[in-house]
């Protein structure tokens, strides 16, 4: 899930890397690879858990989950297609990758991050009508009305991607393929794929919160059987809610720190080493990782489901239409 809003490397990195013992560079990178490509490996498992899940379990094939499954998909494709490459780039800063791939791994780290992003924003506003609008909720949020949501923002994240890389290439021409690259449209580009959505979906989440409180009181006030059974869905939508937001929290957690990085980066004189803002950018992919463990700590049906899949359980009758929670 991420985006690619760049700091250049200095050339000098190279000529660093030259006085460094063989033995040490030769250790360092193999420790490298291995952190790396075990968290490439854990990003793929753990979304594969979650996205196998939901298109089997017929259970939970709701709106929420389809939106949940679609950003699985962004956190998977960050572990197939942006860690290998960048790490690569990690353990050899003075390799040059051939133009073609160092602009397809550039342009997919803009258009996966924005992607998240941007589901994020679509769980916020599903949570928002099941739990400020519930009446609404089955009407407004259909199946198909979330379909056309994760195909815009797709769409949106993929124009992102592509028109940010091909602007960074025309205003700044270099020879190496590097991790990380600042441009005059990192700013603009950071603005409108990062803190509008994050205060977007800040804002929406406070006015959920403000909402369940409400409920919560109005709920302890009322004794009718009928009033009951609607507080227990209530109570499960805020769950939900809850357990969304602490992804959404995740998330800006571990972006945080780079976008900030980057925006204060021409502020400060360029003085922020590149080690550090190279390890908030890793610190942002690893979010990738996170949230399938969120799903099976704060969802019973995801830990029923991963545990019959990891299990092998599903392989030995058809569980489709299994309970699970």
């Amino acid at each position: 899930m991420e985006t690619t809003f760049f700091l250049n490397r200095s050339v000098d990195l190279c000529n660093e890397s030259t006085n460094v013992s063989g033995i040490t560079t030769v250790i360092t990178s193999y420790v490298l690879c291995i952190f790396f490509g075990c968290s490439s490996v854990l990003i793929m498992c753990g979304n594969l858990l979650v996205i196998i899940s939901i298109i089997y379990f017929k259970q939970l094939h709701t709106p929420t989950n389809y939106l949940i499954l679609s950003l699985a998909v962004a956190d998977l494709l960050v572990g197939v297609v942006v860690l290998p490459f960048s790490t690569i780039l990690a353990v050899s800063s003075c390799w040059h990758l051939e133009g073609l791939l160092c602009k397809v791994r550039g342009c997919f780290d803009v258009f996966l991050c924005s992607s998240s992003i941007f589901n994020l924003c679509l769980i916020s506003v599903d949570r928002y009508y099941a739990v400020c609008q519930p009446l609404r909720y089955r009407t407004k949020i259909t199946v198909r009305v979330i379909v056309i949501m994760i195909l815009v923002s797709w769409t949106i994240s993929a124009l992102s991607g592509i028109g940010l890389t091909i602007r960074g290439l025309n205003e700044e021409q270099s020879n190496k393929c590097v991790l990380f690259q600042h441009t005059s449209s990192a700013a603009l580009g950071t603005f409108f794929t990062f803190y509008l959505p994050s205060i977007v979906l800040f804002t929406i989440y406070l006015k959920i919160f403000m909402v369940s409180q409400r409920q919560v009181r109005s709920i302890q006030n009322t004794t009718c059987q009928n009033t009951k059974s609607e507080a227990t869905i209530s109570k499960m939508e805020r769950k939900a809610t809850k357990t969304l937001a602490i992804v959404m929290g995740v998330f800006l957690i571990c972006w945080n720190p780079f976008f900030l990085c980057i925006t204060f980066y021409p502020l400060s004189n360029y003085t922020i080493p590149v080690s550090v803002i190279e390890t908030f950018k890793w610190l942002g992919w690893s979010n990738s990782m996170l949230n399938p463990f969120v799903y099976g700590f704060f969802y019973t049906w995801f830990r029923t489901s991963f545990k019959m899949i990891i299990s092998g359980k599903i392989f030995q009758g058809d569980f489709t239409n299994s309970k699970l929670y």
